[in-house]
């Protein structure tokens, strides 16, 4: 199957839609996170009262992240040539679903995508496990293989393949990770071109 063939994709948010902003090494520091821990799932393991002021802190703080979000180098004119298309598009995301919402307003594509298939961390267990991507191919009634996610870090690249779709690396200029993804392009412009 060529990218071209792919007409169900998924779509990391922060660094693939949107130029990077999170300062995830401050982001421990304030809440307290070991550097080599991921913040979500060390969250998880604290108790509930302290998890829930912890949660409250990162939510207000990429609030504001997300209401200065800009657009990637060519995301905006790649999403929108594939809604053009057609195509069916998600949004998977380890951010909080309403600012996912608040984020594609800020870049101008919130119209590209159904409410419906905008997923953040409360809808799915967050990536690099596949449930999200799952939870869409059941929804678009489709097989995971004909689906491609779309992201910038390795989570992105676990979760497509752990779910079974293709993936496709953006925003980096080399491909650290050969093996977990099927297309790199250096951005969302680039990417354009290979379809």
């Amino acid at each position: 199957m060529s990218l071209a063939d792919v007409k169900h994709w998924v779509f990391d948010m922060d660094g693939t839609l949107t130029v990077a902003v999170h300062d995830f090494a401050a982001i421990r520091v304030a809440l307290d996170v070991p550097p080599a821990d991921d913040i979500l799932t060390h969250l998880a393991t604290l108790p509930a009262a302290e998890a829930a002021a912890k949660h409250a802190w990162l939510l207000e703080h990429e609030r504001e992240l997300a209401l200065g979000s800009v657009a990637a180098t060519g995301a905006v004119e790649l999403v929108r040539d594939l809604a053009a298309r057609g195509y069916r598009l998600g949004i998977l995301t380890r951010n909080a679903q309403a600012l996912a919402h608040i984020t594609l307003q800020a870049i101008g594509l919130a119209d590209c995508f159904a409410v419906e298939d905008v997923l953040g961390r409360d809808d799915a267990p967050p990536k690099p496990a596949p449930g999200g991507l799952l939870k869409l191919a059941r929804a678009w009634d489709v097989a995971p293989a004909e689906m491609v996610m779309v992201g910038d870090y390795r989570f992105d690249l676990d979760c497509g393949r752990a779910a079974g779709t293709r993936t496709v690396l953006v925003n980096q200029l080399e491909n650290p990770w050969p093996g977990l993804a099927d297309w790199h392009a250096k951005d969302c412009a680039a990417l354009r071109q290979m379809i």
